[in-house]
């Protein structure tokens, strides 16, 4: 497969991505967050209760003067052991704990746009504890290169009114965050993933894979980061 730099193509079409939720850059602040097992203070038992996680994550949010908290691409994360979801079976094999997106942690309801112009190739709605809620997937086209973008965790109204081909402009809002009752049982946060190759998928695809297989799903799924300039400048 192919490697897809989206910063390089970016470049190359002299495409600057618009923002992927509301955000000015001289007055937002943004909050790096930390699941993985170094981040002591987010113990099982805040895990387990979604109200417990959510008012921590909000906790964090508000020390730190930030509109929305921010990270978790290529994260080797502890928090997928609070749902079965990511257990493999048998329980000896080794469980999905590696994180193939950007997550965006924010108040329900915050608007989703799509960063640039494209089309819907599909929604679905996976309302299983763990799972991504509602999920709008876009099609884009730089060039020679296709590629999609995952919206997850979205509200079950954001997958509605939307067909296969449907054309998206740049910075047209495609969602809002959906509320814990409806993304999969999180606090409200959006899902941003890059993906080369759908692979078959529709209305899904895995964001988060084996460690042992990490090489492969990152090459499919590159580091969003240069889609999501508006937020980290």
């Amino acid at each position: 497969m192919e490697v897809l730099h989206l910063a390089e193509l970016l470049d190359a079409c002299k495409m600057q991505p618009g923002a992927v939720m509301p955000f000015n850059p001289g007055r937002d602040r943004l909050a790096k967050m930390n699941f993985t097992a170094d981040n002591t203070p987010l113990h099982t038992a805040i895990l387990e209760d979604t109200g417990l996680f959510s008012r921590y994550v909000e906790s964090v949010l508000a020390k730190a003067g930030a509109r929305y908290g921010i990270g978790g691409y290529n994260e080797h994360r502890t928090i997928y052991a609070r749902s079965g979801l990511f257990d493999s079976t048998p329980a000896t094999d080794e469980p999905r704990r590696l994180h193939l997106g950007v997550d965006i942690w924010g108040p329900a309801l915050t608007p989703v746009m799509a960063p640039l112009a494209g089309k819907v190739h599909s929604t679905g709605i996976h309302n299983d504890r763990g799972n991504y809620g509602a999920v709008v997937i876009l099609q884009h086209q730089l060039g020679d290169f296709e590629f999609y973008t995952l919206y997850g965790h979205l509200s079950n109204a954001s997958a509605e009114n939307k067909y296969e081909g449907q054309p998206v402009a740049a910075g047209e809002i495609i969602g809002e965050l959906g509320h814990l009752a409806e993304n999969g049982d999180w606090p409200p946060h959006l899902h941003f993933q890059a993906i080369r190759d759908m692979q078959g998928y529709k209305g899904d695809y895995p964001g988060v894979c084996r460690f042992s297989e990490r090489e492969k799903w990152l090459l499919n799924c590159p580091d969003p980061a240069p889609l999501l300039k508006p937020l980290l400048l």
